[in-house]
């Protein structure tokens, strides 16, 4: 998200190829991916608290380096320590909401972090985006940078460690190979693995080029684009609360498959809608509604999975795949894009995100609202969730 929107400016400031301004996004989203297979089952064993606090240490420092880029290897490199940082932190983040709250209160929970997100990308990606072309590349670096140390001290100060059963297993590759090893025995975990894989992919491969073709096809500049993301944040924040709350009540299969089918047909008819420029506002604020209508249910799901002193592995299991999705779809977009067109990745996009919601629909069971397994779900997976609750039991 921060480096979408700036991408034509750093481009002409850096001398980076359009084909090659993708790979910018991957190699962030591929070194959190790696990062955060390491840092699960760590996390796991030391608590959540500690790894927010290092994590959040590391991004700060690999923020400031943006500065010292000079060219299109440095800012990979640069990008690529900012992805260790982030794969500290992601898989931890999102966990933490797991251990802290009861699963009848995590959509709540996990709507209002993503709305916290959200006004983030209200205030700092807009101003980034400007920042940009005002001044240089760097600068919004350096704006993420300050805000990142003031995230460091809130952590250090206000967050608790969560009162959560502790891993006993000892901190090295092999056993955390072996952990992910018999979570992947699992056919649901196998399914929520591909099901975010391809969730990220689509969204990496719509988002990464849309400033891109909007600048190619109408000529605007960062502040259209920022306004763009403006109204994008808005719309997160309006939703993603409203969402979650709503999935803690009914449930949250229906929302996320409601969501995927609509965010497909949005992406597909893109390039047909957008007649002018004025017209991606409501679209984009619309698309940016039913994707956090599907994130805050989709991580409450997906924390009931497994037990509290796993649930760090398992989602830096899943992140890791969501990141690499995210890199792979980033690096593809840059060549549909140059080929085909914008048209190409918004077909893509509208494939994989259905694909995800319909993976979502026939192979995730879904918990009632107390953490029981729905008397649906026993009778369409009874096999699977039995042994579901026998990996949760132990």
């Amino acid at each position: 998200m921060i480096i979408a929107p700036i991408l034509p400016q750093l481009g002409v400031q850096l001398n980076i190829p359009e084909s090659l301004q993708g790979t910018l996004i991957s190699a962030y989203a591929l070194t959190v991916g790696v990062f955060a297979l390491v840092m699960g089952p760590v996390s796991d064993r030391i608590g959540r608290r500690k790894i927010l606090i290092y994590g959040s240490a590391a991004m700060t420092i690999a923020l400031g380096l943006h500065a010292a880029a000079t060219g299109y290897t440095s800012m990979l490199i640069v990008r690529a320590l900012a992805g260790v940082a982030g794969g500290v932190l992601s898989g931890s983040a999102v966990s933490y909401i797991g251990d802290y709250f009861p699963y009848e209160r995590r959509g709540w929970a996990n709507g209002w972090v993503m709305s916290g997100a959200a006004t983030g990308q209200i205030l700092g990606i807009p101003l980034g985006t400007v920042l940009s072309e005002a001044v240089s590349f760097y600068a919004p670096f350096l704006l993420y940078c300050f805000t990142m140390a003031i995230t460091l001290i809130m952590v250090i100060r206000f967050l608790p460690q969560p009162d959560v059963e502790l891993s006993d297993q000892k901190i090295g590759l092999s056993n955390a190979a072996k952990q992910y090893k018999s979570m992947l025995q699992r056919s649901d975990i196998w399914a929520a693995s591909i099901a975010y894989f391809v969730m990220f992919l689509s969204i990496s491969m719509y988002v990464v080029y849309l400033p891109t073709w909007l600048t190619d096809q109408y000529g605007i500049g960062a502040n259209e684009i920022a306004t763009m993301f403006l109204i994008g944040g808005i719309a997160n924040v309006l939703t993603g609360p409203q969402a979650g709350r709503l999935s803690d009540r009914i449930g949250r299969k229906k929302i996320i498959l409601i969501s995927c089918i609509g965010t497909s047909f949005l992406m597909f008819f893109t390039t047909h809608l957008v007649s002018s420029f004025s017209m991606i506002y409501p679209l984009f604020f619309a698309i940016m509604i039913l994707v956090a209508m599907r994130i805050s249910p989709f991580q409450a799901l997906l924390s009931e999975i497994v037990a509290g002193n796993n649930r760090g592995t398992l989602m830096s299991l899943l992140v890791s795949l969501g990141q690499m999705g995210f890199g792979v779809g980033g690096a593809l977009a840059g060549m549909t894009y140059t080929t085909s067109g914008y048209l190409s990745n918004t077909t893509f996009s509208a494939i994989f995100v259905l694909a995800a919601g319909f993976i979502i629909w026939f192979y995730l069971p879904e918990p009632d609202l107390l953490g029981n397994t729905s008397e649906t779900e026993k009778k369409i997976h009874p096999s699977r969730l039995e042994k579901r609750q026998i990996n949760t039991a132990e």
